[in-house]
């Protein structure tokens, strides 16, 4: 116990010199401008390869190990000499410079988890500008699409991200493992394409509002509120005045025409569908969304990324904030302080009941 305490005494001085010096430090950096964030590539190609030779090295006995090496650089020589004949072949043939080297398709992959907001979609915006500086027809972009819905006007700008792709006649591929429910589908019916894990949670196409009302309550205690517009339907359903039948009958048909919208974009992304059955607000899983065609495959994005790397050169394209000095040392402290509490807790727990 004594141990205990000292370790507290000396975790509250840590904590607390922390955030003298992050003080210091935002206290220095206010006047300068925001730093903004870079796009980070990651060869998905070489992480499975490394996986592979990891596992051979330790499975395989160092004979076995030697000739896989051998037929693996066999392999790589054969071709190379292949690109180049091709490449040749073209050159003969009276081709453009750029496009006389043999093109291996290209993979590119973006993340997108999503919240009600959206808000990954500041840095999908980036992500996309940056591949349709380089990508073309021949190449791919897979989306990993994560997302139970949110905010209308948030998920058709999301959408709109993705539509930048097909407009620019880039294959789009959205890959969905777990859920791309409402919003989510919103956004993965864009795709030429779509992919989803046997049990992944699909549909949801309709439109939900939930508002409450605390007129009685401040009624009751004497409140009033006075709430003054311009306009007929301004306001139509408040949470502290009055509601009206009339403004509830508006309300119910903003909704309605905002179904419709959702209704129309969806049959005219997926015109296979039949949007009378499916835009009723359920979900399916993935192995009942494909026989009402709501997915094309189904199938995990891991297996499909793994898959297309025997015959491309996939990429992981990521948008990365810069951290401010404060922000590195606010995390830093914060990790210090859990891993020092964490070892506090074990100690003690192994004392008592031990």
């Amino acid at each position: 116990m004594e141990y205990g305490l000292f370790l507290a005494k000396v975790v509250t001085w840590v904590v607390a010199i922390g955030v003298v010096i992050g003080l210091i430090v935002s206290a220095g950096q206010s006047g300068k401008k925001s730093v903004k964030g870079h796009i980070e590539v990651t060869k998905l190609n070489d992480r499975f390869d490394e996986m592979k030779d990891f596992l051979k090295a330790c499975v395989l006995d160092d004979d076995a190990l030697k000739q896989e090496h051998k037929t693996e650089k066999k392999r790589l020589k054969q071709e190379k000499s292949e690109q180049k004949k091709a490449a040749k072949r073209k050159a003969k043939e009276g081709a453009d410079e750029t496009e006389s080297a043999a093109h291996k398709k290209r993979l590119f992959v973006i993340n997108f988890h999503g919240d009600i907001k959206a808000s990954a979609a500041e840095h999908m915006k980036e992500e996309i500008t940056a591949i349709l500086s380089l990508a073309s027809s021949s190449d791919e972009v897979v989306v990993k699409l994560e997302s139970g819905g949110g905010m209308v006007h948030s998920y058709g700008f999301a959408s709109s991200q993705l539509a930048r792709i097909t407009a620019a006649q880039i294959p789009l591929t959205v890959c969905v493992d777990k859920v791309a429910a409402s919003g989510g589908y919103m956004m993965a019916c864009v795709a030429d394409k779509i992919i989803a894990a046997p049990f992944a949670v699909l549909g949801s196409i309709g439109v939900v509002a939930q508002i409450p009302n605390f007129h009685r309550l401040l009624k009751k205690h004497d409140v009033d509120i006075e709430m003054i517009t311009a306009g007929e339907y301004k306001r139509t359903l408040t949470m502290l005045g009055e509601n009206t039948e009339h403004g509830r009958e508006k309300f119910v048909e903003d909704i309605e025409d905002t179904h419709e919208l959702f209704k129309e974009f969806v049959s005219s992304q997926r015109e296979q569908i039949d949007i009378v059955e499916i835009a009723t607000g359920e979900v399916w899983f993935g192995l009942r969304a494909l026989e009402v065609k709501l997915v094309d495959e189904l199938q995990t994005s891991d297996d499909y990324l793994w898959q297309q790397a025997a015959n491309s050169d996939v990429y992981e394209v990521e948008y990365v904030l810069k951290k401010s000095l404060s922000q590195k040392f606010g995390f830093a402290a914060q990790e210090a302080t859990d891993n020092l509490l964490v070892r506090w807790w074990g100690r003690l727990s192994n004392a008592r009941f031990f």
